[in-house]
C-alpha cells in the first residue's frame, strides 16, 4: 500500500512544535553550544543544532541514529527551525566525544533541569523524595565498548539513575560498565544527584530511597554530607538475621495484606556498619509465603529491612519505603518508550551522550506536559496537541480535567499556571492545537 499526501502543507511529527517552541524559549541550543567544547574534533562544528536534532529524533520515535532520517523532509525542518544533519553526520559527532566531555552533557540536563523547575515545575520548598537505582541497558553485538556480563548474566551497560519519586523526574544518570558492582561510585553519584537537585532549586528537605546493592558507608557518609536522609535497603548478613530473630514476637504489629496476618513490621536498633559508634534505626517487615509454595516448605517467613535516619512512625516510614518501588516504571518507560532499549553505537562515550541525551528529552517532555496541562476554565484544557511516536503519543490520552471540574490529574497541576506565563508569554499563538 502507498499513501500520498497532494497538500503542500502536509507535515508529519507535527507534534514537534511545541517542545521546540519551548526549547528556544529555555535556550536548549544555547546550552549545548557554551558548555559543551570538541575542540579540534570531527563532529566540533553546530554542537547545539546537532544535539537538538538527535533529541527531537528521540522526542519522534527514534531509538538509533539513523532513524533522525525521519525529520530529514523540507516540511520537517520548517518544524525544528533548523537543517537536519544527516544521519551520519550525527554518527560522527557522537562519537566525537571523549570521557570527559560526558560531564559536560549531563551539566547541560542539569540546568535545563534548574530552568524547568524555577518555571514551576520544580518542589521549591516542598519536602523531595528521590529513588537512586541501577539497571541493565542489554545490547547483543560482542564488540560494543564496555557492554559485559554482569550479576544478570546478560550483555550490556549497567547505570546509576536517580528520579523524583512523586513525578519521575530524573535527576542524574551516569554510564558505567556492564560489569560494574552497584555499589561502585555509588557515593561520588549520590552527591551529584544532591548537588543537582539543591542546584536545581529545591529548599526543602530531602529523602533518597535505595534498595540493598547501595547499602555502604560511602552512600550513608555522602547522603550526610548533603543533610539529605535515608532510607537504605540492608543485606541479610548472617548478623543482620541474629538481630531479626531476637526479636520479641509481641513487637510485631501487623499491617494490611492480601493473606490474613500475613505480614508484620517491627523495629528495633541496629549498628549498620562495623566501625559505627551509633546505632539506627532498623526496620524490619516479614511476609508469610504464599500457603502452597515451594518457600513455604523451608521458611516460616520472608525478611525485608532498611536503615533509615529520618523521623517518624513505623509503619509510616515502612510504607513509605515501599513506594522505592516506583522507580521501576521510570525504568521500564526508559527502556520501553524513551530509546534505553537501544544503544546505538559500538563506542561506551557515543552511548553514554545517548543515555544523557535521552535524561535531556524526558525533562523537555516533562515540561511539555506542564504546558500542555494549562486549564483556563472547569472542563477544559488550552493548551492540546496530537504527538506522534512511541515517547510522546501519550500525551494525546491526557485527560488533564474531570467533567465539571478543575481538578487535573497530571503531575505537578498546582504549578501549571505559573510555568506556562514564564514559557509561553503569548498563548494565543498556540490556541490552534486546542
Amino acid at each position: 500500500m502507498i499513501v500520498t499526501f497532494d497538500d503542500s502543507n502536509a507535515v508529519s511529527n507535527s507534534g514537534l512544535i511545541l517542545p521546540i517552541t519551548l526549547a528556544e524559549r529555555l535556550g536548549l541550543r544555547d546550552l549545548f553550544d557554551l558548555h559543551i567544547d570538541l575542540e579540534d574534533r570531527p563532529g566540533r562544528a553546530n554542537v547545539g543544532r546537532k544535539a537538538m536534532a538527535i533529541i527531537a529524533s528521540i522526542l519522534a520515535g527514534g531509538d538509533c541514529v539513523n532513524d533522525t532520517a525521519i525529520l530529514e523532509s523540507p516540511n520537517a525542518q520548517v518544524i525544528l527551525g533548523q537543517i537536519m544533519p544527516a544521519p551520519s553526520t550525527l554518527g560522527v559527532f557522537l562519537r566525537s566525544f571523549e570521557t570527559s566531555d560526558i560531564a559536560d552533557v549531563e551539566r547541560v540536563a542539569a540546568l535545563l533541569l534548574k530552568r524547568a523547575w524555577l518555571a514551576g515545575a520544580g518542589p521549591g520548598d516542598e519536602p523531595l523524595t528521590i529513588d537512586v537505582d541501577s539497571t541493565i541497558c542489554q545490547v547483543y553485538g560482542n564488540k560494543k565498548e564496555g557492554a559485559y556480563f554482569g550479576y544478570t548474566k546478560v550483555r550490556g551497560y549497567h547505570p546509576h539513575l536517580a528520579a523524583v519519586g512523586k513525578t519521575g523526574d530524573i535527576l542524574g544518570i551516569v554510564t558505567r560498565e556492564g560489569n560494574a558492582n552497584t555499589a561502585r561510585g555509588a557515593g561520588e553519584f549520590v552527591t551529584q544527584v544532591i548537588n543537582n537537585a539543591r542546584a536545581a532549586g529545591a529548599t526543602g528537605e530531602i529523602t533518597m530511597r535505595f534498595d540493598s546493592g547501595f547499602f555502604s558507608r560511602a552512600v550513608r557518609d555522602a547522603a550526610s554530607a548533603g543533610d539529605v536522609r535515608i532510607c537504605i535497603t540492608t543485606r541479610m548478613s548472617k548478623r543482620l538475621k541474629q538481630v531479626i530473630a531476637a526479636i520479641p514476637e509481641e513487637t510485631w504489629t501487623s499491617i494490611p495484606y492480601w493473606l490474613e496476618g500475613g505480614a508484620d513490621v517491627a523495629e528495633v536498633k541496629y549498628r549498620a556498619f562495623a566501625r559505627d559508634r551509633q546505632d539506627v534505626r532498623l526496620i524490619v517487615r516479614r511476609v508469610k509465603p504464599t500457603p502452597g509454595s515451594q518457600l513455604a516448605l523451608f521458611s516460616d517467613y520472608d525478611y525485608h529491612a532498611f536503615i533509615i535516619d529520618r523521623q517518624g512512625e513505623t509503619l509510616f516510614l515502612e510504607a513509605d519505603h515501599r513506594r522505592h518501588a516506583q522507580i521501576e516504571l521510570v525504568i521500564k518507560d526508559l527502556k520501553g518508550g524513551s530509546r534505553w532499549n537501544h544503544v546505538p553505537s559500538r563506542y561506551m562515550n557515543a552511548n553514554a551522550v545517548w543515555l544523557a541525551l535521552v535524561w535531556l528529552a524526558l525533562v523537555w517532555l516533562a515540561l511539555v506536559w506542564l504546558v500542555i496541562c494549562v486549564t483556563t476554565q472547569p472542563g477544559t484544557v488550552q493548551l492540546h496537541t496530537t504527538w506522534h511516536g512511541a515517547t510522546a503519543h501519550n500525551l494525546a490520552r491526557c485527560n488533564c480535567t474531570q467533567p465539571g471540574t478543575n481538578r487535573c490529574y497530571c503531575r505537578n497541576c498546582n504549578n501549571h499556571t505559573k510555568a506556562s506565563t514564564v514559557l509561553l508569554s503569548d498563548r494565543r499563538t498556540y490556541h490552534s492545537f486546542s
